[in-house]
């Protein structure tokens, strides 16, 4: 086992396997010989209330393993600046009082308790401790939200780009926790942060933007050095998490749960960024689990920024539209991606790719590994779209126009794409659905030791969001415009049509 986060109060272990979220059997973890968890079912744990700057020996899973806690300089609990936690006082300057008032290097205290709070904003430095049974119950009055501008003009000319809606750059609302332009901070526990959506009317008219977009759950803009450990995030307005031009982020065993109907409660949305961690997470939300993005084509064409060297490991996915989304927004481009040891439950999608013409020459997606995954009551498993019919525009002749059209900078790409060691039992729709353009194909898919077994009583659907499609169920994998299909020990059981229905596939290897 290894350590993934550690911090002066806290630390959260990965056990060393390759089963999928859940562990080969329960076990028990020790700190110098005292048991304090038991029956722990999951591949990742935490263990919190530690002393600073103190070495401890863990022992769990027949393993051992000696850590030291980071060094803390001072604690600042909040109720020594007036917070009440009682759940009906603002508590919200209180609390912004000891984190601004924090020294460097220090953590802010927040124990039990409900806790009413406006926006707070983060500052740099410093740890921010949420205990169990401490909770921070967002402002429900849509009119108590200060407003983030899009963008901001720097005293050297320079732009920052600060805040962003489906791509663009636009005014949004700031979300219960904000971090504009901080680096190494650390927001830790086993506390709740209830955005209380469904006390307010951020769900309602969730499409007409109301003085400025919704605010989110966590939104970090322009971040560096990031960790959040343990906390529940729910009922957010609209994302959990959103990361936007950030680099060096770890999201480690967080819950993010929000009603199934709630719309575009997304779990965790990274944009343009960097080095983004998303390991041991809980997701049970009203949109994608996670959607991986980087902006429409004006911001693709003006900064060229991917979401890059991402990892998504020993997660549990449940009740998304998908579970783990690349694009639509993805004008920047994504690159090398890593998602493993991840379990789909009664997501519509599993794994998915979607973009369009008209997201331009550096919406590049390439290097894109999914491995060692088990999906259940998925309704099509793997899908790569590149006729996603979204905004105003996506229904236009220009989007799903099967004809070849010219390659210009309005054209993206999709590169190598692998699928490895995933079964999928009880599937709906379809096992797959790959479609690229006539004149962008998509360069290389490789399906490797994949097992597809269907319901009994196959729901019907669309398998992917494009005009035109009709309903299926029970089907194989659809396959058109695909330069390369590398196929290796694939078992479909029992599908209504061929296990492989291909158009426009210009070479099929099929290993032995």
């Amino acid at each position: 086992m290894h350590v993934i986060f550690i911090s002066s109060r806290s630390v959260t272990i990965e056990l060393d396997n390759s089963s999928i979220y859940y562990a080969d059997q329960p076990y028990d973890v020790y700190v110098d010989q005292t048991l304090v968890l038991e029956h722990v079912i999951t591949n990742v744990f935490s263990i919190y209330d530690l002393i600073p700057e103190t070495e401890y020996v863990i022992k769990a899973y027949h393993q051992m393993l000696t850590i030291r806690t980071e060094l803390e300089t001072a604690m600042l609990n909040v109720k020594d600046f007036g917070a009440r936690g009682d759940g009906v006082t603002d508590d919200t300057e209180a609390i912004q009082k000891a984190i601004y008032q924090c020294p460097a290097g220090g953590l802010v205290h927040i124990p039990e308790g409900q806790y009413m709070v406006r926006p707070l904003f983060l500052k740099s430095h410093q740890t921010i401790e949420l205990v169990k049974y401490a909770t921070l119950l967002g402002d429900i009055q849509r009119d108590h939200y200060p407003i983030l501008p899009a963008q901001v003009v720097r005293r050297d000319g320079s732009l920052l780009e600060l805040s962003s809606w489906e791509g663009v750059p636009a005014q949004t609302f700031a979300s219960t926790i904000t971090g504009i332009e901080i680096e190494d901070v650390k927001i830790i526990g086993e506390g709740i942060i209830d955005e209380q959506s469904h006390l307010s009317d951020w769900w309602v008219d969730h499409k007409v933007m109301r003085g400025a977009w919704r605010p989110k759950g966590i939104f970090l803009s322009n971040c560096k050095h990031i960790g959040i450990q343990g906390i529940t995030v729910t009922n957010t307005p609209s994302w959990n998490l959103h990361p936007y031009f950030c680099e060096a982020i770890d999201f480690i065993d967080m819950n993010l749960i929000s009603p199934k109907d709630s719309p575009n409660t997304d779990g965790c949305n990274p944009e343009s960024s960097s080095h983004i961690n998303v390991i041991g997470v809980n997701f049970s939300v009203g949109d994608d689990c996670i959607a991986i993005k980087s902006g429409k084509y004006d911001m693709g064409m003006r900064y060229h920024r991917p979401t890059s060297d991402m990892v998504v490991r020993n997660c549990l996915m449940a009740y998304g539209h998908g579970a783990v989304v690349l694009g639509s927004e993805m004008s920047g481009g994504i690159k090398n991606l890593m998602v493993t040891q991840c379990y789909f439950k009664q997501t519509d999608r599993g794994l998915r790719i979607k973009t369009r013409r008209g997201r331009g020459k550096y919406g590049i997606i390439d290097g894109i590994t999914f491995t060692n995954i088990y999906m259940e009551d998925v309704l099509t498993p793997l899908v790569i779209n590149m006729y996603y019919y979204c905004d105003e525009d996506g229904k236009t002749e220009y989007v799903w126009s099967k004809d070849t059209l010219p390659i210009d900078d309005r054209t993206p790409y999709l590169g190598e794409f692998t699928f490895k060691d995933i079964v999928c039992k009880n599937v709906h729709v379809a096992a797959g659905f790959f479609y690229g353009l006539p004149e962008q194909p998509i360069k290389k898919i490789t399906l490797d030791h994949i097992h597809i077994s269907y319901a009994k009583d196959p729901e019907s659907g669309i398998p992917a969001m494009m005009s035109f499609l009709e309903p299926m169920s029970g089907e194989g994998f659809h396959v058109r415009y695909v330069d390369e299909l590398v196929i290796h020990h694939v078992n479909i059981h029992e599908p209504k049509t061929g296990e492989f229905i291909t158009e426009h596939v210009k070479k099929t290897i099929k290993l032995p």
